[in-house]
């Protein structure tokens, strides 16, 4: 926590950089634990300076480990660049496991009567939605699901007016009228955004979800099969209520390879699930009308389950975060860290992807890993990872955007330090690769890119039934059918871009909030979510989903 309101953080006793919370001017003297400093520099929010002098080739550390080395000499009081700083991190090996800490729970009592009202499946799972998939095996059939969208949607109530209204009537009526340039570009177009409104004739289904993609076929028999083993994934996401498949017959991506994928993951489901191949039809028209047929049958059994109450436990909740900056790892990320510790105290499933951005925090997680089976597979995992991509010109130190840079995340190892708080502080249980299912209670480790979507389309298909999204500037992304409940790291982004962000972490930052009391909350509002209220992704219809080429993404 940071408690009331400063200028200055240091996050870790081991630290020597410390964080300014403002904008601090050059030649300014603070004064942090009785050491006193003079800033070389003009330090902006959110990035660090030294506080003392370095020498070229010397550690600087954050969070509490390595997160680069001294380029060149910088003097105490020293704004930290990329051209004074270059990414390094500490060896790690899971066979050098520090002796374990008995975890210790926080407080769960205001939870653990709690209930959420969720859909029951018969294996036990409980989604937070209940949606009818529609998936093409191949890129081909992307135009074919475009088509069953615009004849279904509508049609069947689940059309929802513009999220923003845009007036562009007024426009062609400007234009006629002789209106010139200037004139159009004064006129003021938005509307007031629309209701969504209730499905009156299947109430109990959230949606019908359309997933498009530019694989299946051309690229290697892997990505064809890893793309079956993620389909497979989303039909047997507790959100889900069944699927329509299309597949064109030729592609590397086989029904069957689907079919066994899901026989694997889910051997006695029941979920309704449709295969149709255009390639066995006498025309497309057919295809099309026998899809629609049977989606249609489909929705009828899927709006026969009912929102039931379910114990907190049933909640599988990923944690993601994107567009960060460098208060996401002080505020927005710790926030989640709490929530993930809350959920684990319940009997609860936590998520933590992105693999890239936990590089340089292995060791930690290493001991965490509640088996030398789950450290192995880990650190073997992270090592083939940044491996192959070196190999094709990246690596885990290529990872920060832009973006990052800018606000304050210099190497990736200080990316990943903040990143890695999402995890908590408890055990953890399991480790996936990529489209593993989750089985376990507890924190698992999931195999992912740092991309936002790429991630959250691996942490959808793995079981989550819920993701938290943290972000530090801003990026508008959800997914097609687990709710992205998007969490900003600081009060500034929150009232800027308010239309895209449900829930706001900057009063840590700001000093009037503790990370308890806000993880508290953000539990609180995931509850509501999980029962049925609409995050912004959600009504603005962010229903993004990239699936992984293995290897070729950071």
């Amino acid at each position: 926590m940071i408690g009331n309101r400063q200028e200055i953080l240091k996050i870790h006793s081991k630290d020597n950089v410390l964080v300014a919370l403002t904008d601090l001017v050059k030649g300014t003297e603070l004064s942090f634990e009785n050491q006193s400093y003079t800033l070389v520099d003009a330090i902006p929010a959110k990035h660090k300076f030294s506080t003392e002098n370095f020498k070229v080739g010397d550690p600087i550390y954050m969070y509490g480990v390595l997160v680069g080395r001294a380029k060149i000499d910088i003097p105490e009081g020293g704004l930290i660049t990329t051209e004074n700083l270059e990414h390094d991190t500490e060896h790690y090996s899971a066979d050098h496991v520090v002796e374990k800490v008995q975890w210790q729970a926080p407080d769960i009592s205001k939870f653990k009567d709690k209930t959420f009202l969720g859909y029951h499946r018969t294996n036990g799972t409980v989604g937070t939605e209940n949606n009818w998939l529609i998936i093409p095996l191949v890129f081909c059939q992307n135009r074919n699901v475009e088509v069953l969208k615009s004849a279904l949607v509508d049609k069947l109530g689940f059309g929802k007016q513009q999220h923003l209204g845009l007036n562009v009537d007024t426009l062609i009526e400007t234009y006629k009228s002789g209106g010139s340039a200037e004139a159009i570009l004064e006129q003021d177009i938005l509307k007031e955004a629309d209701d969504v409104y209730k499905n009156p004739l299947f109430p109990n289904v959230d949606g019908i979800r359309f997933l498009t993609h530019d694989g299946g076929c051309g690229g290697s028999t892997s990505d064809a099969i890893a793309l079956c083993h993620l389909l497979a994934g989303y039909i047997n996401n507790p959100n889900v209520a069944g699927a329509t498949v299309l597949s064109l017959g030729c592609q590397h991506a086989q029904s069957k390879i689907l079919q066994d994928a899901l026989g694997k993951m889910a051997p006695n489901t029941d979920k309704p699930v449709y295969f149709l191949e255009q390639q066995h039809m006498n025309s497309e028209k057919e295809l099309l009308a026998e899809a629609v047929k049977k989606t249609f049958v489909g929705l009828i059994e899927a709006n026969k389950v009912e929102r039931q109450p379910a114990t907190l436990d049933k909640l599988v909740i990923g944690l993601e975060c994107g567009g960060s900056d460098g208060f996401s790892g002080i505020s927005a990320n710790p926030v989640l860290g709490y929530v993930s510790d809350l959920l684990v105290g319940l009997g609860g499933a936590t998520v933590l992807a992105e693999f890239p951005e936990l590089n340089g925090v292995e060791q930690e997680l290493i001991n965490r890993c509640q088996s030398k089976e789950k450290a192995d597979k880990f650190s073997n995992i992270m090592a083939v990872y940044n491996e192959k991509a070196t190999l094709l010109g990246g690596g885990f130190s290529a990872n920060p955007s832009p973006g990052n840079i800018k606000d304050g995340l210099i190497t990736d190892a200080i990316k990943s330090a903040g990143a890695a708080k999402k995890g908590g502080t408890s055990p953890v249980e399991d480790v996936l690769d990529y489209t593993e299912q989750v089985v376990k209670p507890g924190l698992n480790l999931l195999c992912t890119p740092g991309n936002d979507v790429e991630s959250t389309t691996g942490l959808a298909g793995s079981g989550t039934n819920i993701i938290l999204f943290t972000t530090g500037l801003g990026t508008p992304t959800g997914n097609p059918i687990t709710p992205v409940i998007k969490v900003s790291s600081n009060t500034k982004l929150f009232n800027r871009m308010n239309d895209i962000i449900d829930f706001n972490t900057g009063g840590v930052i700001d000093g009037e909030a503790t990370i308890e009391e806000t993880g508290e909350q953000l539990l609180e509002f995931v509850i509501e979510v999980a029962s049925g209220k609409q995050v912004k992704a959600r009504t603005l219809e962010q229903n993004d989903f990239i699936p992984w080429k293995r290897g070729m993404s950071l």
